[in-house]
This record gives structure tokens, C-alpha cells and sequence, in this order.
């Protein structure tokens, strides 16, 4: 058996590479082909491309590499014919990933089509599930409320979990000697700092997450900070932090990234899957975004809730505060996080909606990437 795979962002190579070992655990001699990054590059696969030329997204930060794109879309479509597979999968980054499925569809309709992450209708755009299920044949969806929308739409779909759940996590002992290995006292706090995993959110939040942080040092003179970074941005965040005042932490590899998170005292982070991480290894956070003025207001106008954190909306609490668009702000970051410090109840308010979010997302049960694997197989096979 033969699967080609598509995923366009570091979220996405995450997914991808935790449904590779899933799949080769259930299916032995199983192939794969496609475009990931790193972890789906350690499970075996060959990208087509650089996966990081697709981490892009707005509108504005689309245009200038549209025709790039394009010819990507063209390529991978051609390449998942010539490839012949059981199923195209296809791993959320829907602006590429599902016109390269509709492609595939034109020329091959039944070839099955599985996208892994339902597209977010329950926080707006909700004619997307409609607009998918012409394309998309089976959804693997990683919120346990989703599944309903895209049955409604004409998709099946399958509840598997998230990922973050069975990711590992440092010990005690690792975040102990990560901070002995940097020199961080155990009393001086230290925040992560995780302006996102594309160029256009690192170069857009990163002066503002300094700044907010700055403020923060002033009040508390021994303030560490790490910054966790991945291979597409590495290179735009070492050489922007050379001009912070006090420059942080930079690291790359997934054992310090991990002590780093159990290290931590508290984060600041951008919107995103990283909560999910942080709450995985229960570290108090402030979320903060923003995007051009075009992407922005367009965005806002289509919104349907009310805050944009999965812990948040996951726990059904509003335990986890966030600065979004004007919001987004260095002062009033700042006092969020000088109250998160401050505050054992803001904590323990957190500490709660974690717990309950990771209970609901799976942890504890069948490893996600297994669950993935599993329904994958199952609608290959409904198809046959």
C-alpha cells in the first residue's frame, strides 16, 4: 500500500509524522510519498519540495508567492497521479493541500481523498465543510466537538485525537538540568517566548513579544527567556534576536524545545496548536496575534466565537487571557503576564482548564497518530 501525503506547516509535519508511525505499525510495508518536513522526512518520507515554501498564509503574505504556489499545486497534483496511491491525505494547510485534492478529483474521482484536520466551522466560514466535502472524501478531525459539522456537510469523520496528547515530555530532572546548563537559578523566572512558526507571524510579533517581555524584566530584573524556534524560521529568529537588548535562549532541537516547556515558569505565545503544547506540559500562558490590516478585518468581520485558544474552547472556560489584533499590544501583554506571575489564582485557573482539556483531547487512551492510522485504513477500505 501506498499513501502520498501533503502537509505545508510545522503543525501539519507533526500530524503527519505521528500518522506514518501509526500506519507503518498497522499496515507493515506501507509507502509514502509527498511533501512533508522533518518529522515526516524521520519517518521516512522524501519530500517533493521544501515544505517551509509553503508556510505561508493572509492574504497579503499569499499574493507576492502566488505564482509560486500555483505551480506547486500543479506539481504535487501530478505527482500524487503519476504516484497512483490508495488515498491522498491531505494535512490541514487547506489553502494548498485542498486545490491539489481538487485537482486529483478532476482526473482521478475515485481516488479517495482523506484531509486530516476539519476546517475550523464552528469559529467561521462555515460554508467551507460544504465547500471541502466536493473534494474530500473522510475528515480526521482533532477536536471531539467537529465530526457533526463535516457529517453534515457529506463527509465521514472521525474523532482521533490530538497528537499533543501522546507527544513526550521532559522529566523533572531534564528541566532541572536545562536550567543548570543555561544558568537559571531556581528562583528567577523563566518564560518561553514563541512568536510562531512562519516567517510573516515571527517577523510581525517578535519586536512586539520583545517589548511586552522587556517591560516584564523591568519589574523583575532576573527574567530569563528561551525562544523555541523551528528549521523554516531559525535562521530570520537567531539573526532578529541578535538586536534584542537582552537577547533569549534560542533553541532548535525537539529534547531542548521540551525541556524548555517543562522549564518554563510561564509563556507568551502566538495563537495556535502551541497552546495545546503548553497546556500538554501544563505552563501558564498569554496568547497574543496579530496579522496584516487587510488579513486582520477580514478575519474579524467572519468570526463566530468569541476567543480563538483551543484550551479555551476545548475546556468551554476563558481560563487562558489573549491579545488579538489591535489588542495586541506590548503594555497590556505585559500586565497579563506580570499578573500570571502574581496571581497563584490566575494559575490554578489555567492549571484546571488544562487538565480538562487533555482529558477531552484523549490523554491517557490509544495514541492519536494510531487513532488516525486506524480510521485511515478503515476508509480506504468503506471505499474498496
Amino acid at each position: 500500500m501506498k499513501l502520498f501525503l501533503v502537509a505545508g506547516e510545522a503543525s501539519g509535519d507533526k500530524l503527519g509524522a505521528a500518522l506514518m508511525a501509526g500506519m507503518k505499525a498497522l499496515a507493515p510495508g506501507v509507502e509514502f510519498a509527498g511533501v512533508g518536513g522533518p518529522l515526516m522526512e524521520a519517518e521516512g518520507l522524501v519530500s517533493l519540495f521544501p515544505m517551509e515554501e509553503l508556510s505561508v498564509m493572509g492574504l497579503a503574505e499569499v499574493l507576492p508567492k502566488y505564482r509560486q504556489l500555483k505551480r506547486r499545486i500543479a506539481e504535487t497534483a501530478q505527482a500524487v497521479l503519476d504516484t497512483a496511491p490508495a488515498a491522498l491525505v491531505t494535512i490541514d494547510s487547506p489553502d494548498f493541500s485542498l486545490r491539489v485534492a481538487r485537482l486529483v478529483k478532476a482526473a482521478r474521482p475515485d481516488l479517495r481523498t482523506i484531509h486530516y484536520v476539519a476546517p475550523s466551522v464552528w469559529a467561521w466560514r462555515p460554508g467551507r465543510a460544504a465547500k471541502m466535502a466536493q473534494v474530500i472524501d473522510h475528515v480526521l478531525a482533532l477536536l471531539p466537538f467537529e465530526p457533526p459539522y463535516m457529517e453534515a456537510a457529506g463527509m465521514s469523520c472521525d474523532f482521533v485525537g490530538h497528537p499533543v496528547v501522546a507527544e513526550p515530555r521532559a522529566s523533572a530532572v531534564e528541566a532541572a538540568l536545562f536550567r543548570e546548563r543555561h544558568g537559571i537559578g531556581d528562583e528567577q523566572p523563566l518564560v518561553l517566548c514563541l512568536p510562531g512558526s512562519r516567517r510573516g507571524e515571527v517577523e510581525r510579533l517578535g519586536p512586539r513579544f520583545d517589548e511586552a517581555l522587556m517591560r516584564l524584566r523591568d519589574r523583575e530584573p532576573g527574567l530569563r527567556v528561551v525562544l523555541p524556534t523551528v528549521r523554516g524560521v531559525s535562521s530570520l529568529v537567531r539573526e532578529m534576536t541578535t538586536r534584542w537588548p537582552v537577547a533569549p535562549i534560542v533553541v532548535e532541537e525537539a529534547a531542548d524545545k521540551r525541556a524548555a516547556f517543562a522549564a518554563a515558569d510561564l509563556a507568551l505565545a502566538a495563537s495556535g496548536t502551541v497552546s495545546l503544547e503548553l497546556a500538554a506540559s501544563r505552563t501558564p500562558m498569554v496568547i497574543a496575534y496579530d496579522a496584516s490590516f487587510l488579513t486582520w478585518h477580514i478575519i474579524w468581520r467572519m468570526l463566530r466565537i468569541d476567543t480563538v485558544t483551543l484550551v479555551n474552547l476545548v475546556s468551554e472556560t476563558r481560563a487562558i487571557p489573549e491579545f488579538l489584533g489591535p489588542e495586541c499590544r506590548p503594555d497590556r501583554i505585559c500586565r497579563a503576564l506580570v499578573r500570571l506571575l502574581e496571581s497563584p489564582e490566575a494559575r490554578a485557573d489555567q492549571h484546571a482548564a488544562m487538565e480538562e482539556t487533555m482529558r477531552r483531547l484523549g490523554e491517557g487512551g490509544e495514541a492519536p497518530g494510531l487513532r488516525a492510522a486506524r480510521s485511515v485504513l478503515a476508509a480506504i477500505e468503506r471505499r474498496g
